[in-house]
């Protein structure tokens, strides 16, 4: 089961993680160093059946419902047509890219909820995700396959990457993985 810390580097925030392959699918949990929880949980098709996220002020409680996300906030009921939920907690780059199943080269348009600032603002918007390629990171064991996503913002045109191997983001834009503590989970 990984288990290790994140560093977001605009705020200087530590988050611990552990993530680990259950019965019906995958969950991540964290803590940040500013109090900041997220607990998701998907299915085996990758689909955010339970999310959690609270901040010291507010918190979000929802999941994928068929073609949309639910979610309550604080004590307001909501829904959107989309796939899932993003958050800067790099354990939903995570569950979007394997509920994506693209193959390399290939790309695909997600709609998400975007939660973001203490308050947890919800903007709904299109990313296009593609993956840009497979390289294989030699460890002391064995070697590591290593995907790059390339991800687009529709709204803005912004294009940032990140790199993943198997349920462990090892870098993305503004987050740096500062300690790992067994091999990451090869679970697709």
């Amino acid at each position: 089961m990984p288990t290790g810390a994140y560093l977001h580097l605009e705020d200087g925030l530590e988050e611990r993680f552990r993530c680990a392959p259950g019965p019906g699918g995958w969950r991540y949990t964290s803590e940040r160093s500013d109090g900041v929880r997220t607990d998701l949980v998907v299915d085996s098709r990758w689909r955010q059946i339970r999310v959690e996220v609270v901040t010291p002020s507010w918190w979000v409680r929802g999941g994928v419902t068929g073609p949309e996300v639910a979610w309550v906030r604080g004590d307001a009921e909501h829904g959107e047509r989309a796939s899932g939920f993003l958050t800067d907690s790099p354990g939903f780059l995570v569950a979007i890219a394997h509920s994506l199943r693209v193959a390399e080269q290939d790309e695909a348009d997600v709609r998400l909820v975007r939660l973001s600032g203490p308050s947890l603002a919800a903007i709904t918007a299109t990313w296009r995700w593609r993956l840009a390629g497979t390289s294989a990171y030699q460890s002391e064991t064995e070697p590591l396959p290593v995907a790059e996503y390339e991800i687009t913002d529709l709204s803005t045109g912004e294009r940032t990457a990140f790199h993943l191997a198997g349920d462990v983001v090892l870098a993305a834009p503004g987050i740096e993985l500062t300690e790992l503590e067994s091999v990451p989970n090869f679970l697709v």
